[in-house]
């Protein structure tokens, strides 16, 4: 009873897969918000930003690939590099978010920071789980590809087979 390392295993539903999705990406999304505001003490908001999210990205794709939606494995390059277009999405409204922040509130307390970060965070992974499921782990596509003949089908006249001749012809013949 091998499930958890055959790659053949069912891709979960929706409601499962959101619901690991959350787990596994609201915990990196949480950790990485303290992690932007205590960088965000020592170098520009802006560089701890795109610093955190780089490696929650890397490990958020991981963490789906092997978990939120059945993958069985380590995510490829080419998951990585979509799920970082999706990312990269995503922190372009995180800052315009603390942009907007700060052209509201002039000192803008911690809390305040936290859930102005968290918001946007949460409305771009609604939109990153969508991207996520039907892109970067789609596992029909990889397999109707893989499933997909070379060449084209003989026609139906062809393929099918003729009906005998009259065995005693058939006999004369030979």
């Amino acid at each position: 009873m091998d499930t958890a390392k055959n790659p053949e295993r069912a891709a979960p539903g929706a409601l499962t897969a959101f619901a690991r999705f959350v787990l596994c990406g609201g915990g990196v999304g949480v950790a990485a918000g303290f992690a932007v505001t205590a960088l965000a003490g020592r170098i520009p908001w802006v560089l701890a930003n795109a610093l955190v999210t780089v490696v929650s990205t890397l490990l958020a794709t991981e963490l789906h690939a092997r978990f939120t939606f059945g993958a069985g494995g380590r995510a490829t390059w080419r998951q990585h590099t979509q799920s970082a277009g999706s990312a990269a999405a995503g922190y372009a409204v995180t800052c315009l978010a603390m942009l907007a922040l700060s052209w509201l509130v002039e000192t803008p307390g911690a809390v305040l920071e936290q859930v102005v970060y968290l918001s946007a965070s949460a409305l771009t992974g609604a939109a990153r789980f969508a991207v996520l499921r039907l892109v970067v782990f789609a596992r029909n596509r990889s397999r109707a590809a893989a499933t997909a003949p070379t060449t084209r089908p003989l026609p139906a006249t062809v393929a099918r087979a003729s009906s005998p001749a009259d065995p005693a012809a058939l006999c004369r013949a030979a």
